[in-house]
């Protein structure tokens, strides 16, 4: 069993993460300022520490009580969108609070080298590419800020292991939705821009329609193709990488997706299919700095850490965020 610290624990992935971790025999503690995580989704009984990761008085007490042996990296900004309309607000975040972490991880090492570091990094470090699906070695040129920061944040980790022997995995997700099984956790309202979480609030009434963000994109239907993932799959990722990097595992970087992909037709008549009835949908203009494809080849993670996704179909990744949806319509509010 291992400690292990987890920023950002009380978000979306991270709190899924945190259960995988449990499950694994891993004693996790969470770092969060709780401005986009909820302090309900933290399992009973794991410590929680209020505060952020630019903090770096808050960061090192947390370090010296705590004495993790690894670091899994979830805090950040993440809406693509809007990192195109506040890209301040995403480079503080991303970079420059992620830089203020590592510094501290770097001088809180009582001798050797740092704690191992998995981060969570994104597709959207590949930007629009030349073919699909994407492999890790494909040229990163993000069209959005958030892919920006992300890739970064990646290079400054690449650095770190080169002057101070921090080892880490990059873990670039996909789309990340679904919920867990038992829906006592899943995607808070928070997340207003992901397509999933859009739709099953207007199947709760809570919108008046989904809406379509471009439909003149060169695919089948016009709209966007995505890989989606079950965000139990991704968590589960992430206990892989830590357990290599325990076993002594090289810095690297890994695609998770499930290696097809799911145009936004197509996820929305899925919703249509599991909650019953027709959602309505209202076409917009294109977002800014959006591809047209992004599926994963997600082959050397499955060859080298064997992971394997369970989730592979939209309708059954549908039905556990309606399970959450539908159940907690107020999310953690509820």
């Amino acid at each position: 069993m291992a400690r292990i610290l987890v920023t950002g624990g009380a978000g979306y992935i991270g709190s899924h993460t945190l259960r995988h971790l449990i499950a694994a025999g891993h004693e996790p503690v969470v770092l969060d300022d709780l401005s986009a995580g909820h302090r309900a989704a933290v399992p009973n009984g794991v410590a929680l520490v209020e505060a952020s990761i630019a903090d770096r008085a808050k960061v090192a007490a947390a370090l010296a009580e705590h004495r993790p042996e690894a670091v899994i990296h979830f805090a950040g900004s993440i809406e693509a969108g809007e990192s195109m309309t506040d890209p301040g607000r995403f480079y503080a975040n991303n970079l420059v609070a992620g830089l203020a972490l590592l510094d501290v991880l770097v001088t809180s090492a009582a001798s050797g080298p740092p704690v191992p570091v998995v981060f969570s990094s994104t597709a959207a470090v590949y930007g629009d590419p030349a073919s699909v699906p994407i492999s890790e070695d494909a040229p990163k040129a993000p069209t959005n800020v958030y892919g920006e920061t992300k890739l970064a944040f990646e290079r400054v980790l690449h650095a770190y292991d080169h002057a101070y022997g921090m080892r880490y995995v990059c873990l670039r997700y996909f789309n990340a939705c679904g919920a867990a099984p038992d829906a006592t956790i899943g995607a808070d309202h928070r997340m207003k821009t992901h397509l999933l979480t859009m739709a099953m609030l207007a199947a709760l009434g809570q919108r008046d329609a989904v809406l379509v963000m471009g439909t003149d994109y060169p695919t089948p239907d016009g709209t966007g193709i995505r890989d989606y993932i079950h965000v139990d799959d991704l968590a589960a990722a992430h206990v892989l990488a830590i357990d290599a990097l325990f076993g002594g595992a090289p810095s690297t970087a890994y695609n998770v997706g499930v290696g097809k992909g799911f145009s936004v037709q197509e996820v929305l008549d899925a919703v249509d299919r599991v909650v019953g009835r027709p959602v309505p949908r209202r076409i917009g203009p294109r977002r800014d700095g959006d591809p047209a494809r992004l599926v994963a080849d997600s082959t050397r993670i499955q060859r080298e850490l064997g992971w394997k996704p369970h989730y592979t179909e939209l309708d059954p990744i549908v039905a556990t965020a309606w399970r959450w949806h539908s159940t907690h319509p107020q999310g953690f509010g509820d």
